[in-house]
């Protein structure tokens, strides 16, 4: 199988089934037959990850809702991905480009407040807490 791959790993109890479906239709949306897979994995509870693998065994996360805070807007996920994956290689479009002003060294960010929103959106969900 092609890389690179996109895999995400979601929690069924917390019911992120559908959001897990979405980001996937928005990389293959954006990346299309660039991505050699893009798969949905049932996770441990309490789990959201995207994990991108280059090479068969080197494994890069993208995205851990636990240490980033929260869920990334699909902008700023893409944008991790054309940065971790491809090394800023693609080209996403310009409305899911870095903008183009700020500095190049600024780490990417997953939009305004972060700190704020993941102390009310990243705590683990009642689901989970009950099983």
């Amino acid at each position: 199988m092609p890389y690179p791959k996109v895999s995400i790993v979601f929690c069924l109890k917390c019911k992120w089934g559908l959001r897990s479906a979405w980001y996937l239709q928005e990389l293959l949306q954006t990346f299309g037959d660039q991505l050699g897979e893009v798969s949905l994995v049932p996770g441990p509870t309490g789990q959201f990850k995207i994990i991108g693998e280059e090479k068969e065994h080197l494994n890069v996360i993208i995205w851990d809702r636990s240490v980033d805070g929260g869920f990334p807007d699909s902008k700023y996920l893409k944008q991790r991905v054309k940065a971790l994956l491809f090394h800023d290689e693609v080209s996403i479009g310009k409305h899911n480009e870095k903008n183009a002003v700020s500095d190049q060294s600024e780490q990417l960010k997953t939009g305004p407040d972060v700190k704020e929103r993941a102390r009310d959106n990243c705590s683990d969900c009642r689901d989970c807490q009950d099983h």
